[in-house]
């Protein structure tokens, strides 16, 4: 699939993504996408809000567990509503298989774990 077909990444979607905040070698992490598909689907629009995925299990209140269940990976995750980032749309990668789409109240989750992190 070339760069102008190249799927259109839908708010609550599992993508794959290297985070240039990420140690050097680190290499691809889930991400969610956040923005709004108004943005998303956007052609003039070449970046998207994503927050990363972690494996790494920790009870902090900028943090939203999710099980496999949600995601349709192989272990649970945490979102890191800390780490909400832009990334370019052609620097994303889309899953081998199918991943689960997010719900929409779990992208409000996701907002008000950021809206913590932000203190407000």
């Amino acid at each position: 699939m070339t760069d102008e077909q190249k799927r259109v990444a839908l708010r609550g979607e599992i993508w794959f993504v290297e985070l240039p905040t990420d140690p050097p070698g680190k290499g691809r992490r889930p991400v969610v996408i956040v923005s709004s598909d108004g943005r998303n689907k956007n052609l003039r629009a070449d970046t998207v809000l994503v927050v990363p995925l972690t494996t790494t299990l920790k009870e902090v209140p900028t943090h939203v567990y999710l099980t496999p269940g949600e995601t349709g990976l192989q272990e649970p995750s945490c979102i890191r509503a800390e780490d909400i980032t832009v990334v370019r749309k052609a620097t994303l990668q889309e899953p081998r298989s199918k991943l689960r789409t997010l719900s929409h109240s779990k992208i409000c989750q996701i907002a008000d774990a950021v809206r913590t992190a932000m203190a407000c």
